[in-house]
């Protein structure tokens, strides 16, 4: 069974080092829509399990993107961090297998538990083996060992994300059906505590700056957390949760009351079923210029979303201090979508979609400036004073406007074009799509900086080596083994804002008419049974 879904977003609204959560709009749309919620009582114990469920879900999340901080730390090329970010992909992927862990389950364990519980004991399995090995990942021969730290992070986000699936049905049932929309509360509520647990709190109290400045006396080399030790612990916890939830949570299958108020039984479509499902919504004409709009629409910011925070941390910005910006844009992040929402309610929601793009891609100059300036705010200790860090705030909140005007817009329209039919699937289908549209331009913005950056060899008397451009590792070898010394010319995170910037009002030229004619069309053009 496929159903109507949020959908996380790995990188994909991001802006910068911030992690915007595109699934707290979509929540908040169901909610209004659920039917009136009569009381919870006699219901806190199962609240309380798919929170914690979905907090476990956020942790490997947040603890996966604290890693890109420590490699820039470490002085990873680009191409490496684009590599890395592909550990982002498995989110954006899920459809692939999501039918699959709806169709096969066994009646005698359940149909959620079936692939939840060895889902969480591998989860808690690869922390633990991670935990004995990722130092010598992080630092094999005395720098990090990319593909291998690639591989054990993109497991543990596939683990999560086939979790995802497993919890978000188990939600539609374990609750009452008059008391379904709190298992929204817990899906938003539950990611996001578990994302800041393993990001903003893991990046802070890992950080020896952090913990020296606010909560030592006397300073030490290390922090109070460290990444083995945090996958240690969570890896233990995942075990004891999962046991827990195996021989004492029953799971019982029940009609459930979908948005619209009708009383709906889980399906039980075929693995077969449901892929002829999507295939059936693929072929729409519509769907296919709404996926090639989804696809290339964020092209414009990804130098901004994907590059920029890490350029900050290679000029000396502490990646804990970066991390806890994060915090006072929470309230921002939860009040506009709510603002923005009254502007989407009409017939044409992508309107303020295609408004917001043109200031979007500005913010891809101001960042650009923004890590042009920065080094000049670096006191002699390497630190920076407040006033930075406000502009910082500043900047990103500003930016946060564009970003949900135009993620409150997609999500308005993906509610209002989706054949209630196929609800469940069609949402799911978009938001997967969406999701995949900010991915794959991030990881190609991170793969082009070292293509796009212009080197040179200079040695002490001010004497350049023409003929090595320190391309590589083998060059940039040659000039140090020379008593030279690589030089960036032109940074490549400048010529690729500057690119993107063009490709993205190129595309607005092109997708504004392509927008006002799918929003156009008649409500038959979505119509599934219709073609």
């Amino acid at each position: 069974m496929m159903r109507k879904r949020a959908e996380l977003p790995s990188e994909n609204e991001r802006s910068s080092l911030i992690e915007t959560d595109e699934s707290t709009f979509q929540i908040k749309e169901e909610m209004k829509d659920a039917p009136q919620i009569w009381s919870w009582k006699g219901e806190g114990k199962n609240i309380a399990l798919l929170f914690f469920l979905y907090l476990l879900q956020g942790i490997p999340l947040g603890l996966t993107a604290s890693i890109p901080l420590m490699l820039q730390n470490r002085h990873v090329s680009y191409k490496d961090q684009a590599e890395f970010s592909l550990v982002f992909w498995p989110f954006s992927l899920k459809l692939l297998w999501a039918p699959i862990v709806d169709s096969l389950y066994s009646s005698k364990m359940g149909r959620r538990k079936t692939w939840l519980v060895p889902v969480q004991y591998l989860l808690g399995i690869a922390m633990l083996f991670l935990s004995t090995k990722v130092d010598q990942y992080l630092d094999s021969e005395g720098s990090p060992n990319i593909k291998v730290l690639t591989i054990g992070f993109f497991s543990l986000n596939f683990l999560a994300a086939t979790q995802d699936i497993a919890v978000d049905g188990w939600a539609l049932t374990m609750l009452h059906r008059k008391n379904v929309g709190y298992a929204s509360t817990c899906n938003s509520v539950g990611q996001t505590a578990g994302y800041f647990l393993g990001y903003v709190v893991f990046v802070a109290f890992e950080s020896a700056d952090f913990c020296n400045k606010y909560l030592r006396s006397q300073p030490e080399p290390y922090g109070l957390l460290t990444l083995s030790g945090f996958l240690y612990f969570w890896g233990i916890v995942f075990f004891i949760t999962t046991t827990l939830v195996w021989f004492l949570k029953r799971e019982k299958a029940q009609d459930y009351e979908d948005h619209t108020g009708e009383n709906v039984a889980e399906q039980n479509l075929s693995i077969v079923e449901s892929y002829k499902q999507l295939l059936k919504i693929f072929k729409l004409p519509a769907i296919q210029w709404t996926v090639v709009v989804l696809l290339t629409c964020k092209i414009g910011f990804s130098a901004s979303d994907a590059v920029s925070g890490l350029k900050l941390v290679e000029m000396g910005v502490p990646k804990a201090q970066l991390a806890l910006l994060a915090v006072p844009l929470v309230p921002l992040q939860i009040i506009l979508p709510l603002f923005i929402s009254r502007y989407t309610a009409g017939p044409r929601p992508m309107q303020v979609f295609i408004n917001a793009i043109p200031y979007r891609l500005m913010f891809g100059f101001i960042y650009a400036g923004l890590v042009w300036i920065t080094p000049q705010f670096q006191s002699g200790d390497g630190q920076f004073p407040f006033y930075y860090y406000l502009m910082v705030v500043i900047i990103y909140a500003i930016h946060q406007v564009t970003v949900y005007s135009m993620f409150v817009a997609v999500m308005a329209f993906f509610a209002k074009v989706s054949d209630p039919q196929v609800g469940g699937t069609y949402m799911t289908l978009l938001n997967t799509v969406c999701n995949l549209g900010g991915n794959w331009p991030s990881t190609l913005a991170l793969w082009s900086v070292d293509a796009l950056t212009w080197k040179s060899c200079h040695t002490e008397d001010s004497i350049i080596h023409e003929t090595n451009k320190c391309r590589n590792p083998a060059e940039t070898l040659a000039c140090t083994e020379g008593g030279g010394q690589c030089t960036v010319d032109l940074d490549g995170f400048y010529v690729e804002s500057l690119i993107c910037i063009v490709i993205g009002y190129l595309w607005l030229h092109w997708g504004r008419k392509v927008i006002h004619q799918l929003q156009s069309k008649d409500e038959s053009a979505w119509k599934v049974r219709n073609n």
